[in-house]
């Protein structure tokens, strides 16, 4: 039975254990550090299917910035892609965060992940003009340090 709920610190031994797998092999463990589980979960969720994850969003209000909030991570099962989780959670997080002031919500991605970005356009997102391009998309050049472009993206709720 599929579930869509809250994500909990207890969670964050199955999703580690998966989210390399999940990215075909890249390192991508490293940018989501438990703390995310047990600071963000009010705003973070998960869809869990017979007590396995099948797809998770780590998202959070902004502290700095008021009306704003943004999502950090992403992961859904590849062979449970084209089955609407991602939008699923997106919707939750959206009607979460509005809940409690939010007005636009931000989000980044790397130009090579091309189906990420198809995905956050068809989700409404707008990408922000950046400061060159990639396949053909605009990046904020070394936003994430030197080498590591980004697409960065904005939703007004």
């Amino acid at each position: 039975m599929q579930q869509l709920r809250r994500l909990k610190d207890e969670d964050y031994p199955q999703i580690i254990q998966v989210v390399d797998d999940w990215w075909g092999g890249r390192q991508m463990a490293d940018m989501l550090p438990r703390l995310f589980f047990q600071h963000f979960s009010d705003t973070s969720f998960i869809v869990e299917e017979d007590g396995r994850p099948a797809a998770f969003l780590v998202g959070f209000l902004s502290q700095s910035r008021p009306g704003e909030a943004y999502i950090h991570f992403v992961g859904v099962d590849p062979t449970r892609r084209q089955e609407g989780l991602g939008r699923q959670l997106y919707e939750r997080f959206f009607e979460t965060v509005a809940g409690r002031g939010a007005t636009t919500v931000h989000c980044v991605t790397s130009p090579i992940n091309q189906r990420s970005v198809a995905f956050h356009r068809a989700m409404g997102f707008r990408i922000e003009a950046g400061s060159g391009t990639a396949d053909g998309v605009p990046v904020h050049a070394n936003y994430d340090g030197r080498g590591h472009d980004r697409v960065v993206f904005t939703l007004d709720l």
